[in-house]
């Protein structure tokens, strides 16, 4: 007896099949089929051939790989008994549920084990969400659970997958597929700028904008593994789970976190809307859905730890008049808070800095109709601080353990620890009118725990539980902690300490492929970059950070007169346009030029877009290469003009048609052809805004 089930979503179809009472395996994933489809026959003209040098039937690439069943890859789960002793389960069918999701139960009753995977599809966003759950009949000591494991597409020769570090995020490292496995894990402790859980698998000759591919995202917070092996007969699997040995406790029941996957025929762009559209429209909950974005203003490029009212108030006053709509209180309001070296989990304001507590501050930024936001690290404690000293049992890990800027992680899995931190930072949040929190996290755990994660999840849950107007911007030195677990509670990340536009323009390129506008938080710098030293143009700068979830983080007082207007007149445009951009499309463009990187977002109705086309470096060629768009009706006129044209250098001495007037072309023109754009020097950004007619 066969058992068969098909999931489908409107873009692609997922078939999963079983010989008796196996575990089922995936034994198609792509396009959609056609409802008719033979899913017996389907399953049969699945089965590879048998050889010399083989065993006499090819065991199952199922959903969670059976070791018992011979399998000769990495298997989907490695559990141990109470005492320790090695578990080989051999699951069987147990029932079946389809009623929005497929549930499927499996039971091994001789080790007392059952084994839950569930596929939900989602019809609007093509993305399908997945996940295991291991029960246990006594307390069983597990080393790794895999979500659903998937088959790795024959037609690729190389995977996509996200490494970085600290002012370098979300760099993309391209793997050709081989014989054995390539294997990444991140034993951090949280999500992590070096091992980003995102994979993409494009298919042989696929861009941002054609081609097959498809996309792997597994959210969670904590430390995680993947696995993309190929095995000896040619199949591959796909594997994504918590860090092995994440789980400290021996417990009864184990699951996965979601396993978000994605199949695209229109190139990486297709999975890249799927995966924005999801975060967006599912999976972050918004206090006041129907608000625009507010613009952002940051203190901390401007004060650092040198906070006095007067000069704070004068930032806020600057600021506002720029455009901000909402000034955010950085570290070096609480304790006795003077560098990083001390006074972490010292959740009180500092009265030698705030005689009057933070109200006149607060009176002062709402006085100039801005909202106001505050900054907090409540997972770290330093030594050097009055919580330690009375409690340093709270402290995660070994008393000599090494440090990371000075401080140490709380052990968030302790109910007293949460208890403390919810009534610190309540009291903060009940008495001060407060409606945003940049919640920070910036040092890698002693060790992997995946209680840690839990605890810290509990705590936010219960904060928005009793503030639930509140926003939380979820920071970890920057890109540290992005991921879709944790973007269930919070509502924007701090993509990198990095506010170095040309920086900024590569890593809001490439995390475009897992997330939008509206949570991605991108600020213009100081002129001289803090991080990278470099000096930009305003314009540029600008630009980029109007890419994005706009904000500022530098000394307003820095500024001349001509880079205030243009600061100001750039944040103007974003106003005036984040209605549409903060529901957008973001395309990623297929340059001809490598030294550019550009892009398209696409209003949901398709009516108007805004390509972004940065400069990153010198091109090989004197004159611009033409730009071509995506995602445009190629029969449809569109009407398109050179927003920032004012920007244009005398050295761009010829007649495009683009620096003088608007245009109006196909669709067609503008995919196959593209866009003629000005000469400009590196470093900077043009503004292409198009309308369908």
């Amino acid at each position: 007896m066969n058992r068969t089930y098909r999931i489908d979503d409107g873009r692609q179809t997922l078939v999963l099949a079983a010989r008796n009472d196996r575990l089922p395996q995936v034994v198609y994933w792509g396009g959609v089929l056609p409802a008719a489809e033979n899913l017996e026959t389907l399953h049969a003209a699945h089965v590879i051939d048998v050889t010399g040098g083989m065993l006499d039937e090819n065991p199952d690439l199922s959903i969670c790989p059976e070791a018992t069943r011979s399998f000769p890859g990495q298997p989907g789960l490695i559990v141990r008994d109470t005492d320790g002793t090695p578990l080989l389960p051999k699951f069987c069918f147990e029932g079946v549920t389809q009623d929005g999701a497929l549930v499927l139960t499996y039971a091994d009753k001789a080790n007392g084990l059952t084994l839950t995977i569930s596929f939900a599809s989602d019809p609007e966003t093509h993305v399908i969400t997945c996940d295991t759950t291991l029960d246990a009949t006594r307390r069983v000591h597990l080393h790794w659970l895999a979500a659903p494991v998937l088959p790795g597409p024959q037609h690729s020769d190389e995977m996509i997958d996200v490494s970085g570090r600290w002012c370098g995020e979300f760099q993309l490292s391209r793997t050709p597929w081989s014989p054995g496995m390539r294997y990444r894990e991140n034993r951090t402790g949280r999500t992590g700028h070096e091992h980003f859980p995102g994979l993409y698998v494009p298919c042989r000759g696929a861009t941002n904008t054609a081609g097959e591919a498809y996309a792997f995202h597994y959210g969670w917070s904590g430390g995680h593994k993947m696995i993309a092996e190929e095995l000896p007969d040619g199949r591959r699997q796909i594997q994504w789970g918590h860090a092995a040995r994440m789980e400290t406790e021996p417990a009864t029941r184990f699951r996965t976190a979601p396993l978000y996957i994605a199949y695209s025929d229109t190139g990486l762009n297709g999975c890249a809307v799927a995966f924005q559209r999801h975060l967006r429209d599912h999976i972050v909950t918004w206090p006041k859905p129907d608000a625009p974005r507010p613009v952002h203003y940051n203190c901390w490029e401007a004060v650092y730890f040198d906070h006095r009212l007067p000069v704070l108030q004068d930032i806020a006053t600057r600021a506002a008049d720029l455009g901000a709509e909402r000034f955010v209180l950085d570290d070096g309001w609480f304790g006795q808070r003077d560098d990083d070296t001390r006074s972490l989990s010292d959740w009180t304001v500092d009265a030698r800095k705030y005689p009057d507590g933070l109200t006149p501050l607060i009176q002062h930024v709402h006085g100039l109709g801005m909202t106001f936001g505050i900054w907090f690290e409540p997972e770290m404690i330093n030594e050097d601080s009055d919580i330690h000293r009375a409690h340093p049992h709270w402290a995660l890990g070994s008393a000599d353990q090494t440090l990371g800027r000075q401080q140490k992680a709380l052990n968030m899995a302790l109910p007293e620890v949460r208890d403390f931190l919810y009534g610190r930072m309540s009291a903060i949040l009940h008495d001060n009118a407060i409606d945003y929190i940049k919640w920070d996290h910036n040092r890698v755990l002693p060790m992997p725990d995946a209680a840690q994660t839990r605890g810290s999840y509990a705590l936010i849950d219960q904060l928005r539980a009793t503030f639930p107007h509140i926003e939380i911007e979820t920071c970890a030195s920057g890109g540290g902690r992005i991921d879709f677990g944790i973007l269930q509670r919070t509502q924007r990340v701090w993509l990198s300490d990095s506010n170095d536009a040309l920086e900024r323009l590569r890593i809001q390129h490439d995390a475009a492929l897992f997330l939008p506008l509206s949570v991605t938080g991108s600020h213009v710098g100081p002129r001289h970059c803090h991080t990278s030293g470099r000096t930009l143009d305003i314009s540029f700068r600008a630009w980029v950070a109007a890419q994005r979830h706009m904000g500022f983080e530098m000394d307003p007082r820095e500024l001349s007169a001509h880079e205030a207007a243009v600061l100001t007149e750039v944040t103007s445009w974003w106003k005036h346009n984040r209605a549409w951009m903060q529901t957008a499309d973001i395309l990623r463009l297929d340059s001809a030029d490598p030294a550019v990187l550009a892009e398209l977002q696409l209003a949901r109705d398709t009516s108007r877009f805004v390509v972004f086309a940065g400069k990153a470096a010198t091109s090989a060629q004197i004159a611009p290469r033409p730009l071509r768009l995506t995602g445009l009706q190629a029969d449809a006129m569109y009407r398109i003009n050179l927003t920032n044209r004012n920007t244009l250098h005398h050295l761009s001495r010829g007649t495009p048609a683009l620096k003088t007037d608007a245009l109006t072309l196909s669709g067609a023109y503008l995919m196959r052809y593209g866009v003629t754009l000005p000469w400009s020097f590196p470093e900077r950004m043009w503004v292409v805004e198009g309308r369908k007619l």
